[in-house]
């Protein structure tokens, strides 16, 4: 299968029964009323972990499953789920061993959009209730899950939700870190009313599927003018901060040839990360985001430069080698220009293939709704990359509008929205009241 494999609808022997009334179903209306909790004066949404916000968001969500007949649940960590239990009739074949799940994040960045994480959680909620009220109890249990955090916006750890779900990451590891306010992890769940001395069970639990509707957060779908995209891979990542050490001197008395400019040398490296990743494909990704130079005056020849460096690829051969070639051409300029060279790894997330098995089924309903898709890998991270390993997992995007995202202006019209909700739905039947 290719990075971007494209695939129009043709019909299949065996269609997919229409779903009644679906367009009863108030998906944007739902959207808009979540963003009102944390709305903000730039016109978008922020509501960072166990702030005021997110818990009026969450606890909100909770009263919202009951009135659409979920049972609401917490766990320790603040993640929500809203279950619709299952008759149990696959008992003794392996059908009620684990439910499945669906559902994304409600947390946001700063002054993010209404649609990033949040539709995954108000199209699972909405599902569930449209599934309910057609065709009564399913089988196997079926569950929403509004994740407490993917972000990583408030605190320097990103998928709390998920990596405390699969057991990857326990409290005791991140109650030291710190905002920026300098309250602690540990502080503001407990202030959040959660934590390990509350009510609320372990987070911990086994899915028997995870399956995570989401907006694609870039172009690809609407240039090429697609519905749905079936998520292949989620990209790996690798985030290193570079310092570039050199000698403060005066910007005027100091010949060019005689200095040692670490910020000279940090651009000459930046523009080595654009060339290095334009030569090994259309597929890799490098980005320098952020820089700082010291003493930070205009009149100094500048003694350190700090800046970022993200890596990603759905290979991680692809992402070890460019980083190599990277710091090959780092160490060269370093050493031409007698200056220091240190560098610090942050992340390192190794590439995560979705589900072959669920990944067929959605290209199945794709066409029995026949709705245009494709194969294409996910750029940016997602919960679903944390669940892979522990559970078959899946990713249906739709897409973005100028492919903006973690900004007030993103946008997916509910024509679009409604699409990947039809999906969503017939993939839970098939897994939920199938034999």
């Amino acid at each position: 299968m290719t990075d971007f494999e494209v695939h129009t609808t043709s019909g299949t022997e065996d269609p997919i029964q229409p779903l009644p009334q679906l367009e009863q179903v108030e998906l944007q209306a739902f959207l808009d009323w979540l963003s009102t909790y944390g709305a903000d004066a730039q016109g978008g949404v922020t509501r960072l972990l166990y702030d005021q916000a997110w818990c009026e968001a969450q606890h909100a969500l909770a009263a919202k499953m009951k009135e659409k007949g979920l049972a609401p649940e917490f766990d320790q960590s603040g993640n929500l789920y809203g279950t619709l239990p299952g008759t149990g009739a696959g008992k003794g074949t392996g059908m009620e061993e684990a439910p499945i799940v669906t559902g994304s994040h409600i947390d946001t960045v700063v002054h993010g959009g209404k649609y990033d994480g949040a539709y995954g959680v108000a199209a699972g909620v909405l599902a569930l209730e449209y599934l309910q009220t057609q065709f009564g109890a399913p089988k196997r249990t079926l569950q929403v899950v509004s994740l407490c955090e993917e972000e990583g916006s408030r605190f320097p750890f990103a998928y709390w939700g998920s990596r405390s779900i699969t057991g990857v990451t326990g409290l005791e590891e991140v109650q030291h870190l710190k905002d920026q306010e300098g309250i602690t992890f540990a502080e503001a769940i407990r202030d959040a009313g959660f934590g390990l001395d509350r009510k609320y069970k372990p987070a911990a639990k086994k899915y028997g599927t995870f399956i995570e509707l989401h907006i694609e957060q870039g172009q690809v779908l609407e240039r090429l003018g697609h519905s749905i995209g079936i998520v292949t891979d989620i990209v790996g990542q690798k985030r290193f901060s570079i310092t570039v050490s050199g000698e403060a001197n005066h910007a005027g008395t100091t010949p060019m040839s005689w200095r040692k400019d670490a910020l000279a040398g940090a651009a000459e490296m930046i523009t080595a990360v654009r060339s290095i990743a334009l030569e090994a494909g259309e597929r890799l990704v490098a980005t320098v985001g952020r820089i700082t130079a010291a003493p930070g005056v205009g009149n100094v020849v500048a003694s350190q430069a700090v800046f970022s460096l993200d890596i990603r690829h759905i290979r991680q051969e692809s992402i070890d080698r460019c980083w190599q070639d990277m710091l090959q051409s780092f160490s060269r300029i370093a050493a031409e220009q007698q200056l220091g060279l240190n560098w610090e790894e942050h992340l390192s997330v190794t590439p995560i293939p979705m589900n072959e098995q669920i990944i067929a089924d959605i290209r199945d309903i794709c066409e029995g709704e026949q709705l245009s898709y494709m194969y294409m890998p996910s750029g940016a991270g997602h919960d679903s990359q944390i669940f892979q390993p522990t559970c078959p997992t899946a990713m249906i995007f739709v897409p973005s509008q100028d492919g903006i995202s973690h900004n007030p202006l993103e946008y997916t019209a509910e024509e679009d929205l409604m699409k990947g909700f039809r999906v969503l739905v017939q993939l839970l039947y098939k897994y939920g009241y199938g034999s």
